[in-house]
């Protein structure tokens, strides 16, 4: 059985098992996805590095200052994507995520973001949550823009594009949810 992280109203997060590594893959190697974030291409045997450091994560593997966890419609056994829970340069926890290029367009995207944010503030009590994106990456902004402030945009050297910087504090999303 998966550990279930969180659910949405259609998807669930969840963690990886190895039935999951060729969606694994693919979501670390195709171009389509990639590029857009953008993130060097990664080798074969580091893409299965991260897989395996991923594999069957306990609880306890949540308290890591980064993970990975496979994103799945309710009622489809396969993997649509990846959420990332992540630690920033600045220590905040940094939500991530990605989906197969079939899935993009049906609001998955904004339903995890919601997700995350809400898993970050009332299961792991954090009181910010940031998130960077390529400002190039349009569709990824908008739906940040949606829960979060851009706060600055900075160039990144590691990746050669610039970054834009949100955060949403734990206040700020109770209020939101209030409305």
């Amino acid at each position: 059985m998966k550990m279930k992280v969180f659910e949405t109203k259609r998807l669930v997060v969840k963690s990886l098992k190895s039935r999951d590594k060729n969606n694994f893959i693919e979501l670390l190697s195709d171009p389509k996805i990639i590029n857009p974030i953008p993130q060097s291409i990664l080798s074969e045997s580091q893409i299965l590095d991260k897989f395996n450091e991923n594999l069957n994560l306990e609880w306890s593997d949540l308290r890591r200052e980064s993970y990975t966890c496979g994103i799945f419609e309710k009622d489809n056994p396969e993997m649509i994507g990846l959420c990332l829970f992540l630690t920033n340069d600045e220590n905040d926890k940094e939500l991530g995520y990605r989906f197969r290029s079939n899935y993009w367009g049906k609001g998955y995207g904004t339903e995890t973001a919601r997700g995350m944010i809400d898993y970050y503030f009332n299961r792991l009590n954090v009181e910010k949550v940031a998130a960077d994106v390529n400002t190039k990456n349009i569709g990824s902004a908008k739906i940040l823009e949606k829960f979060m402030k851009p706060i600055r945009e900075f160039y990144n050297q590691e990746r050669h594009c610039m970054v834009r910087r949100y955060i949403i504090e734990k206040t700020d999303w109770i209020d939101q949810q209030g409305r």
